[in-house]
């Protein structure tokens, strides 16, 4: 008798322990301040606040220019570095296509827009990279050789793979 209600109990608790985990974190129930229960919140999944990361990129270039001790010749072409990494207007990185048109198309069509869509900001993307790399040679060639060894250092603090990044990081004193 005692087996059969020690299996029972066990039994209703596996099943409750079960419907419960199957409801998801909560019960099911969703509180607005979290993301699945992962403590993130969905409106700012991917995203991060503008004016926030534009410190961040102006005390990260502070940091460099420091470091790089530039002479007033070489501020012209530290300008031009800094103003073409600056990013461009967040409505021209993507355009979203009209709910109400696309609900009008079929399935094919709206692939073939989704892909014209995307192959549009893949383009805008890749200008924006090309225009970011030609300011980047141009800077590295306005440097002397030891600015160019600590830029050099700096610039690949970001590049050590995903158990050393520092991506979003202020880079780090290099000493020349």
């Amino acid at each position: 008798m005692k087996t059969n209600l020690k299996l029972s109990l066990i039994a209703g608790l596996l099943a409750v322990t079960g419907a419960v985990y199957a409801q998801g974190p909560m019960g099911g129930q969703c509180d607005p301040a979290m993301g699945a229960g992962m403590g993130m919140r969905h409106d700012r999944m991917g995203k991060m606040d503008p004016t926030r990361m534009q410190a961040m990129m102006e005390k990260r270039d502070a940091l460099l220019k420091a470091q790089l001790k530039l002479t007033p010749a070489q501020e012209g072409a530290w300008k031009s570095f800094v103003d073409a990494r600056k990013p461009a207007a967040p409505a021209a990185n993507l355009q979203r296509p009209d709910p109400v048109e696309m609900a009008k198309l079929t399935t094919p069509e709206r692939l073939d827009k989704m892909k014209a869509l995307r192959e549009d900001h893949l383009k805008t993307m890749t200008a924006a990279m090309a225009k970011h790399e030609e300011a980047t040679r141009a800077f590295y060639a306005a440097l002397t050789p030891e600015q160019q060894k600590v830029f050099d250092a700096v610039s690949m603090q970001g590049h050590r793979g995903a158990m050393g990044s520092r991506h979003g990081k202020a880079p780090m004193p290099v000493k020349p």
